[in-house]
């Protein structure tokens, strides 16, 4: 009698991303509630300040359902959290340069192409628990990304528009130039991927590099031309 074929079970690299998500998210909360209290500070408009409150409770949420799924891969214990990473710093200039710098590279930057990322995790996702926490964390990326936008298209409007503007038109190109570092470094090393590893929203580095070029093509250029600020991308 033929023995019965043993499915494979979850890979080390679904308990890695998936323990390195947890950590995502702890660190997420963290800076947003200190950029909160920056929010504050500048006397922003009171809706924004309580966006910012409930992205934090948000991501204390998408947290706890991607331990859920690394539990559920077969992972045990809580990922060490590097303290000194879960804070925002001052820099010497106003306060309203650094809430510009948080917002851009945060929220407008770093939650735009996550929402693209996520999107391509999702689509082939099975597994129960990673379906569940990937379908809670997209619908909320999107408001999150949201967030980061209107609060450029306020800091546009205050009477520190004029100096803002010069700091984004200044700095914007390396902090996109950041974003492809960290999502698609060029000198990253191609290792196999594992088909199976899709269940459990896990895509390849080829779809990581495409999620990133369209983010840029179909996000980052059009949300910034409307705003008045060239990318070099647009020059």
């Amino acid at each position: 009698m033929p023995s019965a074929r043993r499915t494979p079970g979850p890979s080390d690299a679904v308990r890695n991303e998936w323990f390195r998500r947890v950590q995502a998210e702890y660190r997420s909360a963290a800076i947003t509630q200190h950029f909160g209290l920056w929010l504050i500070q500048i006397g922003a408009p009171p809706v924004l300040i309580a966006d910012a409150g409930r992205i934090v409770a948000d991501e204390m949420i998408h947290a706890e359902k991607s331990h859920g799924v690394f539990v559920a891969a077969g992972g045990a214990g809580a990922p060490p959290l590097l303290r000194d990473d879960l804070a925002l710093e001052r820099s010497r200039g106003p306060l309203e340069h650094d809430v510009l710098r948080a917002g851009v590279e945060v929220f407008c930057l770093g939650e735009t192409v996550a929402v693209r990322l996520f999107k391509r995790m999702r689509q082939e996702c099975t597994k129960p628990a990673a379906r569940r926490a990937l379908d809670r964390i997209l619908r909320d990326e999107v408001r999150h990304r949201e967030f980061g936008w209107t609060l450029l298209d306020w800091l546009l409007s205050t009477p520190h528009a004029g100096e803002l503007r010069e700091l984004l038109a200044r700095e914007l190109d390396p902090w996109l130039e950041a974003v492809r570092a960290m999502y698609a470094p060029e000198a990253a090393p191609r290792t196999p991927f594992a088909e199976a590893d899709r269940e459990w929203g896990l895509i390849p580095l080829e779809e990581y590099f495409r999620a990133v070029e369209e983010t840029f093509a179909r996000d980052y250029v059009p949300r910034f031309a409307a705003l008045g600020v060239a990318t070099s991308s647009m020059r």
